[in-house]
């Protein structure tokens, strides 16, 4: 992953909101959930919703997808481990660190 990538993926999750989206998203996992049942959870109003699901998108921590009417958002495991993968990746001073080779969170 570049460093720009990281950088905005960072960025976007540098804001309270967002971070609170974010987790949201992952938590609901795999099967994702609709921006109103997600506006609804976190207490958030829908326009500003939308807004910080815009910014998470565009820095591909959050993928969506239409499901009839609705807009289904998930979080992006891929890339979050991605972002985790990159900031851990020359951890222990180059020495072999005790952490698991397995991916850091997958998907339901």
């Amino acid at each position: 992953m570049e460093a720009n990538a990281i950088v905005l993926a960072l960025a976007a999750l540098a804001q309270p909101t967002r971070l609170q989206v974010f987790r949201a998203l992952v938590v609901a996992g795999a099967q994702g959930v609709t921006p109103g049942a997600l506006a609804e959870q976190l207490g958030v109003a829908s326009n500003t919703l939308s807004f910080h699901l815009k910014e998470l998108v565009h820095a591909d921590l959050v993928a969506t997808e239409r499901v009839g009417r609705n807009l289904i958002y998930r979080a992006q495991f891929d890339r979050m481990n991605a972002v985790l993968a990159y900031l851990t990746q020359n951890c222990c001073q180059g020495a072999p660190c005790e952490l698991s080779a397995a991916p850091v969170c997958a998907a339901a």
